[in-house]
């Protein structure tokens, strides 16, 4: 494969000063926060209460079942999203996309804690659940592929890996702060005052940082490569008539990048993108998601054990992600992709084994692992890597799409399929041997990739 590496910085005259810049990557960690931390704060409560305040009437393992289909069809909604604000962001700019998704996604994980429950209200109770989940999914399908487009669009080429992975921190930020308020209620309330109250506090409290990242996000510059893009005029893109007649017109816009971008058959760099998402999607539904219900329902480890385990994992997060942006910004996005997608492969049936065991500390030291190679690890490569991939007539959409349905198939119908596989085996082998799967494929994805540290994100054709 050809490798596509420059060194050069991107060639956009629009410049941004430092400031611009800080508000920029906090706009980016604290969106992916948000959308996180919304996320894990519904999936640890479908693992966790969901099961037994929407689902009452049906056994645990059913149950269990169906919360996870509840947490599913959100990334049907994901997808949606993905299509629609993606079109958005690429023909109208990044910012304003990004307003609207954070409104969107932050107004629906609110409402989810003012809910009533099956008790009250019958069947109603999980329709309405799923209708709020539906436009929490919509808006966040676009969330963090535009602070991902964002932020890389922002970044020094050389720090590129490093300066993008502040939106994986974002998300373990996120994740972190769900995980952590999950371990205080799980802590100091009752199995009573959880369920009839305690699990709504985490959804209503989320309504302060919704506020604050609005009033950041009304505050936030444009990416510059957007505005150099040679088919925006006025800060808006060109449609497709229009770049073919400003193909022949000169003064009008660089008409060689435009017949780059033109001409260039699409599909290649969407198909790898989607290969290099889905190990971490697919991991990150197991061991984010699944395993904390699992471990619960199965595992004779304590209620708050799991989610604990989380909490230990995230704050090693936060020097496994920027660690992983420097080494890919240091030796390429192809080889720590490799050496991450080997590591998970090989830990995956010792982490599993770690878990299961009737030691505590093991199987704490199970979920961190798994969580730091096979999810946060890969996350931080995926922020920058697929952004380059993309050129920047279509990157917010493809980008988005990529993500999206990598989510899909992933991290949506992980859970399902997980807990349908144990169930049915009564073991838990099926997991490590998604886990080995999912990450087989991104190894594949790396291999089949060019080499994209350092490329011009001005341009507007893909990298393969």
């Amino acid at each position: 494969m050809k490798d596509s590496t420059t060194t050069a910085e991107p060639s956009t005259a629009v410049r941004r000063t430092t400031s611009d810049l800080t508000k920029a990557a906090v706009s980016g960690w604290l969106g992916t926060a948000m959308e996180f931390m919304d996320f894990q704060l519904y999936s640890l409560a479908a693992a966790i209460v969901f099961n037994k305040i929407f689902f009452p009437d049906v056994s645990p393992a059913i149950g269990l079942i169906a919360a996870m289909a509840t947490y599913g069809v959100g990334y049907v909604a994901r997808l949606a999203g993905a299509v629609y604000f993606g079109r958005m962001g690429d023909r109208l700019g990044r910012k304003k996309v990004l307003t609207i998704t954070i409104l969107l996604m932050g107004a629906s994980t609110t409402l989810i804690g003012v809910l009533p429950t099956y008790a009250s209200i019958g069947i109603m109770a999980p329709v309405l659940l799923v209708v709020l989940r539906l436009a929490q999914g919509f808006g966040a399908g676009a969330e963090i592929a535009g602070a991902t487009v964002m932020l890389a669009e922002y970044a020094p080429s050389k720090r590129r890996g490093l300066i993008s992975s502040l939106v994986s921190l974002g998300t373990n930020s996120g994740t972190l702060a769900a995980s952590g308020v999950w371990a205080i209620l799980l802590a100091v309330l009752s199995e009573e005052q959880l369920l009839s109250w305690g699990w709504r506090l985490p959804f209503l409290m989320s309504f302060v940082l919704l506020l604050f990242a609005v009033w950041l996000r009304r505050n936030l510059k444009e990416s510059p490569v957007f505005e150099e893009r040679p088919d925006v005029v006025d800060g808006v893109a060109m449609t497709r008539r229009e770049v073919e007649s400003a193909l022949s017109e000169d003064g009008r816009a660089d008409t060689g990048l435009l017949e780059a971008g033109m001409k260039q058959r699409k599909g290649k760099a969407f198909f790898l993108a989607l290969a290099l998402r889905f190990g971490q999607a697919g991991n990150s539904g197991l061991v984010q998601t699944f395993l904390v219900g699992y471990i619960a329902t199965n595992l004779s480890a304590g209620r708050s054990v799991p989610t604990d385990a989380i909490v230990y994992g995230s704050l090693l997060g936060f020097l496994t992600v920027p660690a992983v942006g420097m080494l890919g910004d240091r030796f390429g996005r192809r080889t720590m992709y490799v050496t991450l997608t080997v590591l998970t492969v090989a830990l995956a049936f010792p982490v599993m084994l770690l878990i299961t065991s009737d030691s505590t500390p093991a199987l704490m030291l199970g979920m961190v692992l798994g969580l730091n190679v096979g999810v946060l690890g890969l996350f931080a490569l995926e922020s920058v890597t697929m952004a380059e991939l993309f050129g920047a007539r279509t990157r917010f959409t493809q980008l988005a799409l990529a993500k999206e349905i990598g989510g899909v198939l992933a991290t949506a119908i992980g859970p399902v399929l997980a807990a349908s596989l144990t169930a049915a085996t009564g073991s838990w082998w099926p997991i490590a041997a998604m886990l080995v799967v999912y990450s087989l494929i991104t190894l594949a994805g790396a291999l089949l990739s060019p080499e994209t540290r350092g490329r011009d994100l001005v341009r507007l054709e893909d990298a393969v």
